[in-house]
C-alpha cells in the first residue's frame, strides 16, 4: 500500500504552526503517512495591513489570538513570547530547505521554533540562522552560498504553488489535493486519512502498471 502523504506548509514566526508541531509529527508515527514540510512565509502587511492601519479591534483580536497559542503552548511544556516586531521569515525558510536536503530538517525546525519563541533568535538575520545551521553540524558557508543563489527562485516558486493550491495561512494541511487550515483542523485531516476512499486510494496505486 502505498504510504500517504500530507504536505504540510508552515512558518516559523506564526504561534499557532508552533504549536501544532507536536500533533503533526504524531501523524507519522500513529497513522504510517509520510510528512512533506514546506516553507508558506507569510508576509504581514499584505493580510493585517500597515501597523498604522490597525484598528482597536484588530488589536483586540491578536491579543486574543497569542493568548489561546499561549494556551496550547503551556499544555505542551513550551515557552511562547510575544513578538518583538515584525519578521521577514525569509531566511528561516530557506534555511528549512537546506536542512532537508542535508538531514538536518527535524534538529534545525525544533530549534528554530523553539529559539524564535523564547527570544533568543532573530529569524530575519542571516548570521544567526546560519549559526543555527553550524550549531546542527551543517556548513554555514554552504547555506550561506545557498541563499545567495538558488534560495530565492526557490522560495518564491514554493510560495506561488501553495497559493495555486489555495492556501493563506500557516499550518495549513494538504491530503489528497484537500486543504486543511489551523490545528484545529487536524482530527478532521485524520478523518480523511481513515476514510474508506483514502485507503481505496491508496491500495489501489500497488496495482497500477
Amino acid at each position: 500500500m502505498e504510504t500517504p502523504r500530507v504536505r504540510i506548509y508552515t512558518d516559523y514566526k506564526s504561534p499557532y504552526a508552533f504549536v501544532a508541531n507536536k500533533r503533526l509529527f504524531e501523524l507519522e508515527e500513529a497513522y504510517g503517512i509520510e510528512l512533506e514540510w514546506l516553507p508558506y512565509t507569510l508576509r504581514i502587511p499584505e493580510f493585517m495591513g500597515t501597523v498604522e492601519e490597525r484598528t482597536p479591534h484588530f488589536w483586540r483580536k491578536v491579543r486574543y489570538a497569542y493568548m489561546d497559542a499561549r494556551r496550547h503552548a503551556n499544555a505542551q511544556g513550551l515557552t511562547m513570547k510575544g513578538p518583538r516586531r515584525i519578521y521577514d521569515a525569509f531566511y528561516a525558510s530557506a534555511g528549512m530547505l537546506f536542512a532537508q536536503r542535508h538531514g538536518l530538517f527535524r534538529p534545525y525546525h525544533d530549534t528554530v521554533f523553539r529559539r524564535f519563541w523564547s527570544h533568543d533568535l532573530e529569524i530575519d538575520e542571516l548570521s544567526e540562522i546560519s549559526g543555527v545551521i553550524a550549531s546542527i553540524g551543517g556548513s554555514s558557508q554552504q547555506f550561506e552560498a545557498y541563499v545567495h543563489g538558488p534560495a530565492r527562485a526557490e522560495h518564491d516558486r514554493i510560495i506561488d504553488e501553495a497559493e495555486a493550491l489555495g492556501v493563506f495561512g500557516v499550518p495549513t494541511m494538504v491530503f489528497n489535493g484537500e486543504l486543511f487550515w489551523g490545528g484545529d483542523r487536524i482530527d478532521m485531516l485524520i478523518e480523511r486519512i481513515q476514510s474508506p476512499e483514502s485507503i481505496a486510494k491508496a491500495l489501489g496505486s500497488r496495482h497500477r502498471p
